[in-house]
């Protein structure tokens, strides 16, 4: 494994992140023109490490070009990590929250912002304290001058991590994702309250501040890069993904857990290193990146960690959360709690996304029980046609790609498209039999923690209503009707 944007101990204080280079950074971008800082980002080669891969320097320039001679573009680490089975941003800040603020600073340096926001899940106590004296230490030492830092504690929904949603909750709205990108609008001043479907839904809006939004791993990478120089990055990794990325392994694994990784890594090495393979007696048939790209087969686990390897084996790197799969699950079960996990969580502004995507858990829970007709297992196919039409983000293609690769695992490794009852430990979330269940079922579901090798999730997923109530029942009516105009309830921002 690699140390570079994750230290091997906790950095106690700024003292000690100044004695291991901290700050040096900062320093030189307040130094020089913003072009040179725009300049390193792009010789690096840099990709976002959110999800997308998307280059950094051009997501920055994108932001300069757009912004505004009158308001200063704010700068917003995301830190709403959500994605099932990823754990790393989480893990960055526990170990040195100083470096990824160094890099949202020298973002501000960049774009002249005087407006840095620091966005993490409310859940997330222990890495908001963290960020919080942090910024504190920061400011005594001067670090900040005349930088506004403050923090939003956003809802527990996954579609917070989505940019445009991200920047809904900043503005004290639900987390609906815009159509339009975070480079051309980002935070709004009119403090109305309006829902993004009905406000900001042309692709042609132009109003509004542009914001620059990247995540923790990524900032984390500015930093050094700044301080160490393009060339330093590429050292490591491949020509188009060079430097680190962080992983996560959990699932069918003998322990689960967060490391970093030097590009073109192989998949089957991090696996072994993180996981320490399979568990006894066992082998994995097939890993999946989080709840966002295709699974991938046992026969590609040799597939180097790089954007461009990933995508010629048919699915994403993503945010490098890897859910591993055993020959003791079933993959019907598996998708049926992808289906749910992502049709709950869909926002419902497009509506295909939603009816299709709940329709497709339902039809997977009657295969499941070996009640499902031919009819309804080619409605699946239909409703996985259909389920992106109008889609305004990613999450109705996630269902998709998602639930489509792990039907054709499940075709792969047998033949009569029916679970496989009565294996001890083949279980999910919607079922409980087998006494491995807690340890090592097949969970998509946000992570609260990883201790001691096993992976903590959190269970109220399993009781989340359609409507993201967790009442006994469902109201039927999606979250874009239902909290149309609404507020967040407990808007939690402070300095």
């Amino acid at each position: 494994m690699n140390h570079r944007v994750l230290d091997t101990e906790p950095c106690s204080d700024l003292e000690a992140y100044q004695k291991m280079g901290g700050g040096e950074a900062l320093e030189a971008a307040r130094l020089v023109e913003p072009d040179a800082v725009v300049d390193a980002l792009r010789r690096s080669g840099l990709r976002g490490r959110g999800g997308a891969g998307f280059p950094t320097a051009t997501k920055w320039t994108s932001v300069i070009a757009n912004a505004s001679p009158d308001q200063p573009t704010p700068v917003i680490i995301n830190g709403a990590e959500g994605e099932p089975s990823t754990f790393k941003d989480r893990a960055i800040i526990r170990a040195n929250p100083y470096r990824v603020l160094e890099g949202a600073l020298i973002a501000c340096a960049v774009l002249k912002s005087r407006e840095l926001v620091v966005c993490l899940k409310r859940s997330f106590v222990r890495e908001r304290d963290r960020m919080s004296a942090a910024v504190e230490e920061m400011r005594l030492a001067g670090w900040l001058k005349d930088i506004d830092v403050c923090f939003v504690a956003g809802p527990s929904e996954y579609l917070f991590g989505e940019e445009t949603a991200l920047l809904e909750v900043v503005d004290g709205r639900q987390p609906f994702p815009r159509v339009t990108p975070p480079w051309r609008r980002g935070i709004d001043d009119d403090g109305d309250g309006t829902a993004a479907h009905a406000e900001l839904a042309s692709t042609q809006d132009t109003a509004g501040v542009p914001a620059l939004v990247n995540n923790v791993e990524t900032f984390a990478n500015v930093a050094l890069i700044v301080r160490n120089g393009p060339e330093w990055f590429r050292e490591v990794g491949t020509q188009e993904s060079p430097g680190t990325i962080v992983c996560t392994i959990v699932g069918d694994v003998t322990r689960n857990g967060v490391g970093e990784f030097v590009m073109g890594t192989p998949l089957a090495e991090v696996i072994e290193t993180l996981g320490a393979g399979p568990r006894d007696g066992r082998r994995l048939v097939g890993v999946l990146p989080g709840a966002s790209s295709a699974v991938i087969n046992e026969t590609r686990f040799g597939t180097p960690l790089t954007y461009e390897d990933f995508h010629d084996a048919g699915s994403a790197l993503g945010s490098a959360g890897f859910l591993c799969i055993d020959d003791s699950a079933d993959p019907l079960r598996v998708a049926r709690s992808a289906a749910r996990f992502l049709s709950v969580e869909s926002c419902g502004q497009c509506t295909p996304c939603k009816d299709d995507g709940l329709a497709v858990t339902a039809l997977l829970s009657l295969v499941i029980a070996g009640s499902a007709s031919e009819a309804d297992v080619k409605e699946i196919g239909s409703r996985l046609e259909t389920i992106t039409n109008e889609a305004r983000c990613s999450l109705a293609a996630q269902q998709q790609v998602v639930i489509g690769s792990l039907l054709a695992l499940g075709a792969e490794l047998r033949s009569d498209f029916r679970p496989s009852s009565g294996e001890q430990g083949a279980t999910t979330t919607d079922d409980p039999a087998g006494a491995e269940a807690p340890a090592r079922r097949c969970v998509l579901a946000p992570l609260v923690d990883i201790v001691d090798g096993a992976a903590v999730y959190d269970e109220r997923q399993e009781d989340k209503q359609p409507d993201w109530t967790f009442d006994s029942v469902d109201s039927g009516v999606y979250p874009a009707q239902r909290l149309q105009n609404v507020p967040l309830e407990t808007p939690d921002t402070h300095p």
